[in-house]
C-alpha cells in the first residue's frame, strides 16, 4: 500500500470511531523520518487507546500491516504508531494543545480529506 493510501486509510479508519481534529500532513518533502503524519485527538483515555486499538486491528486483519512501534499506550496521553512511512499520532484534548504538532510542522502541506468521494 502506498503511503499516501496507508495515511487516507488511517485517516477513514480513525473518522468512523468519532477522532476529533483529524488532520492528515504530507512530511515527506520537509522530512526524512516519513511521508505522513496523521493526526487526531480523543476526550479521554478510553478512547484514545480504543483509537489506537481500532486502528491496529483493522490494519493488522483487514490489510496485514502491523506497526514497526507503539510508543505512550500505557498512559493514553499521546499514542504514536510508526507504520514507518506514515507515523500516528493520537492526543487527548489537553496534550494535543500543548504540543500542538500542526505549529511544529507549520511547514507540511495538509492533505485533503473527503471521505464522501469514495
Amino acid at each position: 500500500m502506498e503511503s499516501r493510501e496507508l495515511a487516507l486509510r488511517i485517516a477513514k479508519i480513525l473518522d468512523s470511531k468519532k477522532a476529533t481534529g483529524l488532520r492528515v500532513l504530507k512530511i515527506g518533502e520537509i522530512s526524512s523520518i516519513g511521508d505522513y503524519f496523521v493526526i487526531c485527538s480523543a476526550s479521554n483515555k478510553s478512547h484514545v487507546q480504543s483509537l489506537s486499538d481500532d486502528v491496529d486491528f483493522a490494519l493488522g486483519h483487514e490489510d496485514g500491516i502491523a506497526p514497526q512501534r507503539v510508543e505512550g499506550y500505557a498512559s493514553a496521553s499521546w499514542i504514536l504508531m510508526d507504520y514507518a512511512s506514515v507515523i500516528v499520532h493520537i492526543f487527548n484534548d489537553e496534550v494535543r494543545e500543548f504540543y500542538s504538532l500542526e505549529r511544529l510542522w507549520s511547514d507540511a502541506k495538509i492533505e485533503e480529506i473527503n471521505f464522501e468521494e469514495e
